[in-house]
């Protein structure tokens, strides 16, 4: 290891087995503008969970560290930052860098960055403005938060409130943010009181959209494939809960809503919610289906109604967001457990069977000795892989069945060899 770079411990995906072990890893030591931060929790999303298996039809590289949910403390500080000190509670979300100059970066809106904005994990930066590592055979790039720590710019470190747990605040930095955003943008926040929010979906986005709305005085309602989660909604603050598969409960409902925003990634009938809006309404897509749905021009002309779209936010509006939180007590509801726990939490959620909506790793668990548990019910043959994976040979489901398993630890075991040296961009 170079004296210039900070030691680290990661949980490691070594290809699309989905399967995570602890390895060391390397970070940059702060440059001038640079943050290091020491993890203390970092949460587990869906996004990682399809990302490191290669479910997306994206670029994947391994060896992976997933994770954008990211709290800890300020450990180090470059000379030219002068909005944090060692010791400050912090967090880092989807984004740790982007361009800062194109029409979307000049207004906060670093998501949307005309450049592409760098993803916290699995993005490959070689052709950045600033290139400042190879750690990959095919460049740079950027390793997230399942790790003990982190270095990242000081333009995209926001501050934990002092209101809000550490391990609670963590999914604020995707799943909080994700559903804020849109709230505020479609009008929820400024309609306040009166206005009629419907959330479907009540996971991991819905619970917090719920929360959030309702701390924004609108008239709330979950919509669900059944009465299931009826009292946990209530207790959220939603007013009422419609039964997606109950035709009467959808026809008593129709034009009620001012906004839908719709969390759900599975497939499910998105024409059928247009019904709920009132004239001039909106509905609001976060959650990524796999398959494309069927949505005829009339759905949207009688009733001038829209349908669209939101993905996380800017930097400057996450803080908003958090500052929101801490002023109303809003917290989302997870379950915090150790790393080497973490491939029964991929597998829970990958099956829908998690009780709390959001896993978080708590990283004061990982260390050199830490022995991650693998999950033996994970089926590797369950999920098809459309990334373009790199290395190719990371690409587990070109195997037969029959020699995947055998491949997983000989594969890992030469991956992480390698990643000895890693030197992450963040």
């Amino acid at each position: 290891m170079s004296s210039k770079n900070v030691p680290a411990v990661a949980l490691v995906a070594a290809d699309t087995s989905g399967q995570l072990r602890a390895s060391e890893i390397e970070r940059r030591k702060p440059g001038a503008d640079d943050v290091l931060i020491k993890i203390s929790h970092c949460g587990i999303c869906h996004t990682d969970l399809h990302e490191l298996r290669g479910e997306w039809p994206i670029p994947n590289y391994y060896p992976m560290v997933p994770g954008h949910e990211i709290v800890g403390t300020v450990e180090s500080i470059g000379e030219n930052v002068k909005d944090f000190k060692e010791g400050d509670r912090v967090g880092v979300g989807f984004i740790c860098d982007s361009c800062s100059s194109c029409e979307y970066c000049k207004i906060g809106e670093e998501q949307y960055c005309a450049q592409g904005a760098t993803q916290t994990f699995n993005t490959l930066v070689s052709d950045n403005k600033n290139p400042r590592v190879k750690n990959h055979s095919m460049g740079e790039v950027t390793h997230g938060g399942f790790s003990t720590k982190i270095t990242v710019d000081k333009n995209y470190v926001v501050t934990i409130p002092q209101d809000l747990e550490m391990a609670k605040s963590a999914p604020l930095l995707c799943a909080g943010i994700t559903v804020y955003s849109p709230l505020v943008y479609y009008g929820a926040k400024k309609g306040g009181k009166g206005f009629k929010t419907a959330v479907v979906g009540f996971g991991g986005l819905g619970h917090l959209a719920v929360k959030m709305a309702t701390a924004m005085g609108n008239d709330v309602t979950v919509i669900s494939r059944s009465h299931n989660k009826e009292e946990q909604a209530h207790s959220a603050g939603a007013k009422g809960l419609i039964s997606s598969s109950d035709p009467d409960d959808m026809k008593s409902n129709q034009a009620k809503f001012d906004l839908i925003v719709d969390t759900v990634s599975g497939p499910h009938p998105v024409r059928e919610y247009l019904s709920l809006l009132k004239p001039h309404g909106t509905m609001c897509l976060l959650g990524v289906p796999p398959k494309a749905f069927e949505l005829m021009a009339m759905d949207l002309i009688f009733g001038r109604k829209k349908l669209g779209g939101s993905m996380i936010g800017g930097i400057k509006e996450t803080q908003e967001m958090l500052n929101f939180c801490a002023e109303h007590n809003i917290a989302p509801d997870v379950e915090s457990i150790a790393a080497e726990d973490v491939n029964e939490a991929f597998y829970k959620l990958s099956r829908g069977t998690n009780k709390a909506p959001r896993y978080v790793i708590d990283m004061s668990t990982l260390s050199e000795e830490t022995k991650v548990k693998e999950e033996p019910r994970v089926d590797i043959t369950a999920w098809k892989v459309t990334a373009q994976v790199h290395p190719a040979e990371s690409n587990l489901h070109k195997s037969t069945t029959s020699k995947m398993k055998s491949k997983v630890n000989k594969h890992f075991t030469k991956l992480t060899q390698q990643a000895k040296g890693m030197f992450p961009s963040s």
